[in-house]
């Protein structure tokens, strides 16, 4: 099962490399963002695995 951090990061990609063959600037910045918040999720999902295995 992908999680949403995952899918984040592969449709963040779709999208940064979609931009960069038109030529969409805009795109290519959704597509880095998107991808940023996909790995920005699976580091605090992360934490919180670690913090309940201490528990």
């Amino acid at each position: 099962m992908m999680t949403k951090d995952i899918k984040d990061q592969i449709a963040g990609k779709l999208k940064e490399v979609e931009g960069k063959v038109t030529g969409d600037k805009l795109r290519e910045a959704e597509g880095k963002t998107q991808q940023a918040k996909g790995k920005a999720e699976k580091k605090i999902n992360d934490v919180k695995k670690k913090l309940e295995k201490k528990k």
